[in-house]
Formats: structure tokens, C-alpha cells, sequence
């Protein structure tokens, strides 16, 4: 599967601190303190397609020139994946709509990508 629609994006602290929704109605809240929330939300981990993953952690933001990315840590290891670090989120902008988004499984099966909008979408 291609990007979602949108541009790369960076993305400033304040503006990724909020609860970002996936397409089934899963939760990630990344607070300002640097902890996170999540309720069954879309992960990438590999070529496992698909998880949803519920849980606490840190998260971080990098970013390059172009685009912010977001890092979660889960403080379990997920049963499926016996990990605790999905693939990170990158920030994509399309007019107001501000998403995070990581490709899932394996892209060869055209799986659906993990996409996320914050509430101010």
C-alpha cells in the first residue's frame, strides 16, 4: 500500500500530545509528560498484520527536516510479538487533518495502513 494521503510533516510536542484515533476506533494519548495511553489502537511490528495493542509507556518524537516520527515503548511485551516496540508512527499533514501513520504486514499483500488523526482533524 502507498502513503496515506497527505505531506510530510513536523510536527511540534504540544501538537502530538492528544488522542490520536485509528479506523476501528482505538485510542493512542500521548501526554505532555512523555507517558502514553493505548486502547486497542493500530500497531506495525514486522510482518505480523494487523495487532491492536492496549497499554502504557514512554514515547519520544524525532524528526528530520521533513517529517516528525513517534517511538512508543510499551512497559509489556505484546503475547504476539514478544516485543515491546512497534514500528514508529510518521506525521503526515493533509490541510488541517494531521495524521500518524505506520505501514502494517507485509508489503507485498497490500495490507491496510495503520493510520491515526488527532481529534483537532
Amino acid at each position: 500500500m502507498p502513503p496515506p494521503d497527505g505531506e510530510p510533516a513536523v510536527l511540534k510536542p504540544a501538537e502530538l500530545a492528544t488522542t490520536w484515533t485509528d479506523a476501528d476506533g482505538g485510542t493512542l494519548t500521548l501526554k505532555r509528560d512523555g507517558t502514553f495511553i493505548a486502547d486497542k489502537v493500530c500497531v506495525a511490528v514486522g510482518w505480523h498484520d494487523g495487532l491492536a495493542w492496549s497499554g502504557t509507556g514512554p514515547w519520544e518524537r524525532g524528526s528530520n527536516r521533513k517529517q516528525s516520527f513517534v517511538g512508543v515503548t510499551f512497559d509489556v511485551d505484546h503475547p504476539e510479538t514478544d516485543g515491546r516496540e512497534p514500528d514508529a508512527y510518521a506525521a503526515l499533514r493533509q490541510g488541517k487533518v494531521l495524521k500518524l501513520w505506520t505501514a502494517i504486514g507485509d508489503p507485498d499483500n497490500d495490507c491496510p495502513n495503520c493510520v491515526l488523526t488527532s481529534p483537532s482533524s
